[in-house]
Parts: structure tokens; C-alpha cells; sequence
């Protein structure tokens, strides 16, 4: 029997957006935020389930989070970096009674990151195999990513900011990449969110 697809998607958005200046999360994007737009995206998706994981200003932008059917986790960690959310979204995630059989880690802050590609990367997903999909950049491979159960061990241990990298680089033999150009950009300060908002938005 073929095991079906239960994917979950984990959108961090925990960080404190200290290049930027101001609340990176909350920054209009199109007719919603920056994080409404990564929830909408997610929601849209194939995923069975979408989770958001706050830190640095939580209640501020919980307010702002206006979605529903979708669940949030607070990082207390958070300041100890990017990895440490994506060990506190899946922790919550394998605790569940229905636990997904892939998770799918995305940002909040790449806003051209659409439906159509996190669907490529649920299709390419074979939930029997011990496998990491995975985005290309010019000299690495990361997230959006999206890892099979054999890997939710490993992301629970993740403590410092550079997140699941890591783990791609050592299972790298396990590792299929997809390409999206330069939509893998993301938005750090002031002047991405003003060139990005000008050309895209």
C-alpha cells in the first residue's frame, strides 16, 4: 500500500527584523502583510496542515494574523536564531495526534515564493523514502525545504541561525533541488522591501 501524503507546512516568522528597523512581518505586501501573504500561499497549497511559528513581537503579530485554520507556536527561543524555530515547529508538529509524514519549511519574508512551486515540491515529496527536497541558490541548496519523517529528530536539535542548512549539507546524497530563480530572494532591510515592493508588488 502507498503511504499518502501528509504534509504540514512550518512558516517562521519568529525573527526580530533588526536590519529592518520595524516589524518585517507586519510590512504590507500586495492587499495583506508580508506574513498573511506566506500564510495565504501555504494555505493555498496541497499541505494538510499550515503552522506559524512567532517570537520577537508575538502578540503584535498575532494580532495582525487575520487567517484562519491555521495553528501558531510561540519560539521562546527565538533569539538563539533560526534554527530553534524550526525545532519548535516540529516538535509541535510530531507531538499531534495525526503527525504529518512531511514538513515543509518556508519564510515569511520571501513574498515570491508562490502556490504553484510549494505544490511542485509536495509532488516531487515520496513520503516512503528518506528524502530532502530542497531549493537551489547560487552556491547552496535551502529553504523552502521540504523533509521526509527521518529527518524530524535532527530538525528538533536545531538551535542557531543557520537553520536546516546543516542538515541539507550532510544528506546531501538524499537531497533533490529545484530551481526558481531568482524568486528565492528575501527581504532583510529597507531597501530589499522598497526594490521588491517596486518591481513586484
Amino acid at each position: 500500500m502507498i503511504l499518502p501524503k501528509n504534509v504540514a507546512i512550518v512558516i517562521l516568522a519568529a525573527g526580530a527584523s533588526s536590519r529592518m528597523g520595524r516589524t518585517k512581518q507586519l510590512l504590507p505586501w500586495k492587499d495583506t502583510t508580508l506574513l498573511g501573504n506566506a500564510i495565504c500561499k501555504a494555505k493555498a497549497s496541497d499541505a494538510n496542515s499550515v503552522v506559524v511559528v512567532l517570537g520577537a513581537n508575538a502578540t503584535q503579530i498575532q494580532i495582525g494574523i487575520t487567517e484562519n485554520d491555521l495553528e501558531i507556536v510561540e519560539n521562546k527561543r527565538w533569539a538563539s536564531g533560526l534554527g530553534s524555530s524550526i525545532a519548535c515547529g516540529t516538535d509541535f508538529l510530531i507531538k499531534k495526534k495525526n503527525r504529518p509524514n512531511g514538513i515543509l519549511i518556508m519564510l515569511a519574508d520571501q513574498p515570491l515564493i508562490d502556490t504553484a512551486y510549494l505544490n511542485a515540491m509536495m509532488a516531487t515529496f515520496n513520503p516512503e523514502q528518506e528524502v530532502i527536497i530542497a531549493t537551489a541558490y547560487e552556491n547552496r541548496a535551502g529553504v523552502p525545504a521540504l523533509f521526509s519523517q527521518n529527518y524530524y529528530k535532527k530538525l528538533t536539535k536545531l538551535d542557531d541561525d543557520s537553520g536546516a542548512k546543516k542538515i541539507i549539507d550532510r544528506h546531501i546524497e538524499n537531497v533533490s533541488i529545484l530551481n526558481l530563480g531568482q524568486k528565492t530572494v528575501d527581504i532583510d532591510t529597507k531597501s530589499d522591501y522598497e526594490d521588491l515592493t517596486k518591481n513586484w508588488n
